[in-house]
């Protein structure tokens, strides 16, 4: 039996065989979490712009619904927040909005962000050929 051979028995018999982690091994893991956490993050942050600003199509939604009721008995869209009479209550992010085109044809309205959200901006614009179409800026 060699020497290594013994040495080794003897650790087997008394139990002494190193266990555990090296601390290059949990530095490679360490750096391996903090890579995933430095893709992750912004990913997340990305995905929570998106859903906050859900709440603002939601908002333009209702606006376009008040305004093919306006347009039901007009003949035209308006411009004029008041007579659309729009909740806004409610809204954690997305609580005002304007309508800055409108005649007979379509109209365009938008919304955008506060708190969390600033800097974040719903726009609609509505035709009557093509429908409505929202774009989102700002995420």
């Amino acid at each position: 039996m060699t020497r290594h051979e013994k040495t080794l028995h003897y650790f087997q018999e008394t139990k002494l065989l190193p266990a555990g982690f090296t601390l290059v091994e949990l530095m490679i893991v360490v750096i391996i979490v903090g890579i995933l956490a430095s893709v992750a993050i912004p990913m997340y942050h990305a995905n929570v712009r998106k859903s906050m600003a859900t709440e603002g199509s939601s908002l333009l939604g209702a606006v376009l619904s008040a305004q093919r009721l306006y347009y039901a008995e007009y003949s035209t869209y308006t411009t004029d927040k008041s007579v659309l009479n729009v909740s806004e209550t409610g809204n954690r992010y997305f609580s005002d909005y304007s309508v800055s085109a409108a005649g007979s044809s379509g109209f365009t309205a938008s919304s955008t962000g506060s708190a969390e959200a600033s800097g974040v901006t719903v726009t609609m614009t509505y035709t009557n050929a093509a429908g409505a179409s929202i774009s989102y800026s700002g995420l």
